[in-house]
């Protein structure tokens, strides 16, 4: 999941990153309204964490530039007022929810989560591709039935790779969905990930390579996809 967090209390968004880091997330961040508006402009993030109360550009009118938009991003609105009022405005504003300061940081993951499953197309409980399954609910990968230990870069990347049931995905789309706008395009960070995870995953090996093009995971789909097919 790609989130943008915009806040101009430094320590308070560094602390909100890395937390959410730490849970698996991609995440850069913002200090002023017109920065956030110009990352939320050349990437697509699934959850905008937004402080209403930001320099420049107002949380305000970015949230509308959000929503006007047509992307599917979700918006998470912050406020260190915790009146009606203020969540109401904060909502018809187009905002999909609204957390005041200060919040227990769990509450605010568990918000973040919910609103990324609504910023992407409903995804399949269970991604498969041969003998390999990968639950995105559990954060778990099995092999033949047995447990497979990856890091959250890996999962991340067998995640995308097997969402796109068998099509082409590029380095460069990869770095987007999985990394942060610090992962720097021209090091070797995707090939080498890929490396360990096919080593981890054992043989037959189910990642290809699409030379010039990217990576693949053919026959890749969901546990109903294939259960279909078996009868």
């Amino acid at each position: 999941m790609r989130v943008l967090v915009v806040e101009d209390e430094a320590p308070l968004a560094e602390a909100v990153a890395r937390g959410l880091r730490r849970e698996g997330m991609a995440v850069d961040v913002a200090f002023t309204g017109d920065e956030g508006h110009e990352k939320a402009t050349v990437t697509r993030y699934d959850v905008v964490v937004l402080d209403r109360d930001l320099p420049g550009m107002s949380g305000d009118e970015l949230c509308r530039e959000i929503v006007t938009s047509g992307e599917l991003t979700r918006v998470l609105m912050l406020t260190a007022s915790g009146s009606v009022s203020d969540r109401v405005e904060g909502l018809s504003l187009g905002a999909d929810d609204y957390l005041s300061k200060p919040f227990a940081f769990p509450e605010l993951v568990a918000r973040v989560r919910a609103l990324g499953r609504r910023a992407t197309p409903a995804t399949p409980p269970v991604l498969v591709a041969d003998d390999v399954e990968l639950d995105p609910a559990k954060r778990t990968v099995l092999r033949a039935g047995r447990p497979v230990e990856l890091t959250r870069k890996e999962f991340g990347v067998l995640e995308v790779l097997l969402s796109a049931k068998g099509a082409v995905v590029s380095s460069e789309e990869l770095l987007e969905r999985v990394w942060d706008e610090n992962a720097d395009p021209f090091t070797t960070t995707v090939r080498v990930t890929v490396m360990t995870l096919r080593k981890k995953l054992g043989e037959p090996g189910i990642i290809e390579t699409v030379v010039g093009s990217g990576y693949r995971v053919p026959g890749a789909g969901t546990a109903a996809d294939s259960a279909s097919l078996d009868r």
